[in-house]
């Protein structure tokens, strides 16, 4: 079955409204200064993504994202100075919302305005990816075996709950 126009958006708003929730609450705790500002950067970021969309879609009950949640969160708990929860949003997390942003505008009725929302968010995710590497670049490579398998398993929790390639454009 097609999810309707209002399904797709409410899906994304619970992906912005996850990411936005966890990084923001876990900024003020991380250790890495330069990490601590742009997880407030690109919490604000998606945010501003979820309020653009709540402002269109209007009243609406949105549950975050348990899968989603759940690596974040676990990312968090592997890395006090947030790299790992960085590396998570620029390489698990952010290309896969960029699929199912491209998923969403295929999926959407013709002449929809989320179309256009959905364009914004992905400059908006490919900025934020850009911006975290940007900070990544100054810093000393982890050479930390622990850390490695860690980030590997982010991923692999997303593909074993069948976003192997995006995060799905309804729920």
């Amino acid at each position: 079955m097609t999810p309707t126009n209002r399904e797709i958006a409410e899906h994304l708003l619970a992906c912005y409204d996850t990411i936005y929730i966890v990084l923001g609450e876990s900024a003020p705790t991380l250790s890495h200064d330069a990490y601590v500002v742009r997880t407030y950067e690109s919490a604000r970021a998606y945010g501003a993504l979820a309020l653009e969309l709540r402002e269109h879609l209007g009243e609406t009950e949105i549950a975050a994202i348990p899968i989603l949640d759940d690596v974040l969160r676990r990312a968090l708990a592997g890395d006090a100075s947030g790299a790992l929860v960085l590396y998570a949003m620029a390489m698990v997390v952010g290309p896969r919302l960029l699929v199912s942003l491209l998923d969403a505008r295929t999926a959407l009725s013709s002449g929809s305005q989320l179309t256009e929302l959905f364009n914004h968010a992905s400059m908006v995710c490919v900025r934020e990816i850009r911006a975290t590497g940007e900070v990544a670049k100054d810093q000393a490579p982890i050479d930390d075996l622990e850390w490695q398998t860690l980030a590997r398993d982010l991923s692999t929790t997303l593909d074993l709950a069948g976003n192997a390639e995006s995060l799905g454009i309804s729920g």
